[in-house]
């Protein structure tokens, strides 16, 4: 097997929308405040009978449909999140349970931010090493559990969702498979600039470190991405960054010089949804025709651990 590749995408939100104008009657905030600062108009939230699991595999089941698949085709799960209630049964086995799945090999991988991207990576190398051939790959994150949302500077960023993409042998790829080779690392001793911590588990960041961080650090490394994959950032056709918020975004979208390419910024709509941001915004874009299929995009996830990982895939 000579890679893998991204066919199908799909994407879940809950129906609850929360505005500018819901947050200003919780907190001390507005709508300029927070448009201003982070870019974001409204976030979806899920109630109490609206599990992470039950979110990952409504994603999963519309990337299913999108595959032309069925449940039983698949014979991986790998579950991106930081927010799992429980600590067993997984992530992944719970989905795999919803879906009816024969027997997968189930996983979750807890990278926070860049969890999408680290899954995709570990998706493809397995399948490049012959230990699978047919991967959902999801990445779910139910952050309206875990945010204080009487901390103004946190709470208005957070958003709930859940996107899945389905990944299989790509044996005729050549010199460019359908998921090019992961750049990935971190920063340990800046770790704790987004945690994740306590009981009951609260979300809280260094705002400023992080900012600073990636609009500084994280360009030349996703330009160095797109050189592994044989390209120029000059021909990309989307650029999908963390929707961590539009004053990050916006910047390292620049700096990495992708001057042709269409840049997510799902943002917007959905605030900040962790290791479900990548997967979301790139099903929309597709959902949408904003990209069309075979076009390099760059997929580039960064945040918790101050961690990061990125690849180039083919639109599927």
């Amino acid at each position: 097997m000579t890679g893998s590749r991204v066919v199908a995408l799909g994407h879940y939100q809950p129906a609850k929308v929360l505005t500018n104008q819901d947050l200003a009657g919780m907190v001390d905030t507005s709508d300029e405040w927070i448009t201003s600062r982070v870019g974001i108009r409204t976030r979806h939230v899920g109630g109490p009978d609206e599990p992470v699991d039950e979110m990952a595999a409504h994603a999963a089941a519309k990337a299913l449909a999108a595959a032309g698949m069925q449940a039983s085709d698949i014979d991986l799960v790998l579950v991106a999140t930081s927010t799992a209630e429980h600590r067993s049964p997984s992530m992944s086995a719970r989905v795999a349970a919803r879906l009816g799945m024969r027997s997968p090999a189930v996983m979750d991988i807890n990278v926070v931010c860049s969890g999408f991207t680290h899954a995709l990576a570990t998706a493809d190398h397995t399948i490049r090493a012959g230990a699978a051939t047919r991967a959902l790959v999801i990445g779910a994150d139910k952050m309206g559990d875990i945010v204080d949302w009487t901390d103004r500077s946190t709470c208005v960023l957070m958003g709930d969702g859940a996107g899945a993409a389905v990944v299989t042998a790509d044996t005729g790829a050549g010199d460019r498979p359908g998921i090019g080779p992961v750049l990935w690392g971190s920063v340990p001793e800046m770790g704790n600039a987004v945690r994740i911590e306590g009981t009951p588990p609260r979300f809280a960041q260094e705002g400023q470190a992080v900012y600073r961080w990636a609009t500084t650090q994280l360009p030349p490394i996703a330009r160095t991405v797109c050189e592994r994959a044989g390209i120029v950032p000059e021909d990309l056709a989307a650029v999908v960054l963390h929707q961590a918020n539009l004053r990050i975004i916006e910047p390292v979208a620049r700096k990495i010089g992708a001057v042709n390419a269409v840049i997510a910024k799902d943002v917007i709509d959905s605030g900040n949804t962790s290791a479900a941001s990548i997967p979301m915004a790139l099903s929309k874009l597709v959902e949408r025709g904003d990209v069309v299929s075979g076009a390099p995009v760059l997929l580039f996830g960064f945040g918790g651990n101050l961690s990061y990982a990125g690849q180039v895939i083919s639109c599927p």
